[in-house]
């Protein structure tokens, strides 16, 4: 069986955890079904592959700048705990649960398929990275409560429920999707698996934002015009938050371990503090450019992928729309991205004070530390969504809550990850954390009423999900209707007055 093994840790780790050849893959299948020609096939199946890749690349050109900025602010701050990382945990729990995992993100892909085929639950999960997160901490809290030994059960349960999460989840998320894109039949559905803290952000901006306009109109003066460039506006604020950072640094960080701060293995440490403030300033440009190339990248992939997944749409899962990642959101909104970015980080200090002075001593709880990258890319997500139902104040309640959720969750988390749970680091996305949980108390049962138990679970979602989506999605119900009509009458010209003596 190792090559069998082998075989399957190949297609889970060198394709299905690479999203771009998962969606030059699909592209190429859309086309296909559409009776394309060869070279429009090739072509749109590149043109995805690479929109993907220029999206990860500015993915990663953010992720270097805001990796020094959080070391930064936990060397001003001294705080020490766990930091949420999917692609640490992840790299730590391969040696021991390799196997496992692959067996179920491969089998799991197979049964969203079918659900999609067979079910209402249209929806086909394209972010492959998260997949590669989410197979993973299904094989070590299945492992850790069914005890050794159980390979099998650990494999079936852990499919199971890993095709459901993966049409359950886009599909509560859709209503709050097709108010983003401005459709009640958007074609784009969220596939990120921080899906629950996007829910809560746009029903909190319905609640709280009946009167609020969307972050997008923000009306700045002739002599701050420039900002209504969203490129613009992202990295001076981000420079300020850097400089704001780095002052601290000067007067709370020793000489020696501030100039060590932006160290690297090219340039090496600052060489005095002249060097150490321009290289601050450097990281915020850095970041201005990387969310620039990630919008370039979306506009990329909405250009080649949609289309080519009417194919698949019409010939191999009727009606089917693709699940995608985060950042699909942000070109509707990039104002409220970042809006979403800095109240999510501000929820996470909030939470990490909760469980500092209560949560910590009373349940043993860890303490959280906030990722600069999960608070950009979730709380981000979350900004957009809170402000398609809510405008500015949707934005920043939706964001905090969002950063309150991915500090509290990880903690939970944390208890029924066994001995990695000892690692130092989690998985820090809202349904890693929920899900882990609660399927971690539920193995925590033992055999065999776990995995009867755990598969009563995934079947309680997708008949959920099922009603949910026939009852309300596929008739058309959007959140927040009475802000959208208050909008509509605020932006309807106003009628002509007729002259008294007309």
């Amino acid at each position: 069986m190792s090559w069998f093994i082998s075989i399957l840790h190949f297609i889970s780790v060198q394709i299905l955890n690479v999203p771009a050849y998962l969606m030059g893959i699909v592209a190429a299948v859309g086309l296909i079904a559409m009776k394309k020609k060869p070279g429009e096939v090739v072509a749109g199946a590149l043109k995805a592959a690479m929109g993907y890749l220029i999206l990860g690349a500015g993915a990663t050109v953010v992720i270097n700048s805001l990796s020094p900025f959080g070391h930064l602010i936990l060397k001003d701050t001294g705080a020490h705990g766990v930091v949420p990382t999917n692609e640490v945990i992840t790299a730590q729990a391969a040696s021991q649960f390799g196997a496992q995992s692959a067996y179920i993100i491969v089998f799991g892909f197979i049964i969203m398929l079918l659900l999609a085929r067979f079910t209402p639950l249209r929806y086909v999960f394209l972010t492959g990275h998260h997949m590669v997160f989410m197979s993973t901490l299904l094989a070590v809290v299945l492992s850790v409560g069914f005890g050794a030994h159980q390979d099998f059960w650990v494999i079936a349960v852990g499919s199971v429920l890993m095709g459901a999460i993966m049409v359950v989840m886009p599909t509560f998320a859709q209503p709050f999707m097709n108010r983003i894109v401005g459709s009640r039949d958007g074609n784009l559905a969220i596939g990120h698996f921080n899906t629950l803290g996007y829910i809560i952000a746009g029903a909190a901006g319905a609640a709280v934002g009946k009167r609020s306009r969307s972050a997008e109109e923000v009306k700045f003066s002739h002599g701050l015009s420039f900002l209504r460039d969203s490129m613009v506006s992202t990295t001076v604020l981000m420079m300020v938050l850097y400089m704001v950072f780095a002052v601290w640094g000067i007067i709370a960080i020793p000489h020696d371990a501030l100039l060590k701060v932006f160290a690297d293995s090219t340039s090496g440490a600052s060489a005095d503090i002249g060097a150490y403030v321009m290289a601050a300033f450097a990281q915020a440009l850095q970041f201005g450019i990387g969310v620039s190339i990630i919008l370039y990248g979306v506009r990329i992939i909405l250009g080649e992928l949609v289309p080519a997944f009417q194919g698949i749409a019409q010939r191999v899962v009727p009606g089917a729309k693709p699940a995608l990642d985060v950042p699909i959101v942000f070109p509707f909104g990039p104002n409220a991205s970042l809006i979403g970015f800095l109240a999510s980080f501000t929820g996470g200090l909030v939470a990490l004070t909760l469980i500092a002075v209560w949560l910590g001593p009373q349940f043993g709880l860890a303490l959280i530390l906030p990722g600069m990258v999960p608070h950009f890319f979730d709380g981000g997500g979350a900004g957009v969504f809170g402000n398609a139902t809510g405008g500015r104040r949707g934005a920043i309640v939706g964001g905090f809550l969002n950063g309150v959720l991915i500090t509290l969750l990880p903690a939970f988390l944390l208890t029924v990850l066994g001995s990695l749970g000892m690692a130092n680091s989690t998985f820090g996305d809202a349904d890693f954390g929920w899900f882990g949980t609660v399927d971690g108390l539920i193995a925590r049962t033992g055999m065999p009423l776990a995995p009867v138990s755990m598969i009563a679970l995934a079947l309680a979602l997708v008949a959920s999900a099922w009603i949910f989506k026939v009852r309300c999605v596929d008739k058309g119900w959007l959140p927040a209707e009475d802000r959208a009509q208050w909008l509509a009458s605020q932006d309807a010209p106003e009628p002509r007055k007729v002259p008294a003596n007309s």
